[in-house]
């Protein structure tokens, strides 16, 4: 079977969608799940920009590396090659339908996915205990979602 292409989105692609991406492995590995492929993406994202210092240190604090990260520019390519596309704020949900308004039935906020509603709050530039906090809630959010797709997937 093909591997599943997630991909994050959030603005810069150096805070919130690069730290699920990572995340996302980790909770992936640990949940045992495989055959899933996760990338991260910014709507105005400056390409090879490398993820806020904050948040390199909020997941290293989890033994996640995240200092090889280097932003990517969200592309129409990048959405049509995912098979799900999970935005941080329904303000980027927008944006990726606009750049690509086919993809529309596989466009979800991160929240909305995992059946919790609301955005994630961007925290750049704040102190590394914000990102501490939006760590741990875009991991709860991941692990909702990995539960599902993994259900999807074992359906007979």
């Amino acid at each position: 079977m093909m591997a599943k292409k997630v991909l994050f989105v959030c603005t810069g692609n150096t805070c919130r969608s690069s730290m699920a991406e990572a995340l996302a492995r980790a909770v992936a590995s640990e949940m045992g799940i495989t055959g899933l492929q996760f990338l991260s993406a910014g709507t105005l994202a400056w390409p090879g920009d490398k993820a806020s210092d904050q948040a390199v240190e909020a997941l290293a604090e989890q033994g996640i590396e995240l200092s090889r990260h280097r932003a990517t520019l969200l592309t129409p390519q990048l959405v049509e090659e995912a098979d799900l596309v999970l935005t941080m704020t329904e303000s980027h949900r927008r944006q990726v339908l606009n750049l690509l308004p086919d993809a529309q039935g596989k466009v979800f906020t991160l929240g909305e996915f995992a059946g919790v509603p609301g955005d994630i709050a961007d925290p750049y530039g704040s102190p590394v205990d914000n990102y501490r906090r939006c760590a741990e809630e875009i991991k709860a959010l991941i692990r909702k979602v990995l539960q599902k797709l993994n259900n999807e997937q074992n359906k007979p």
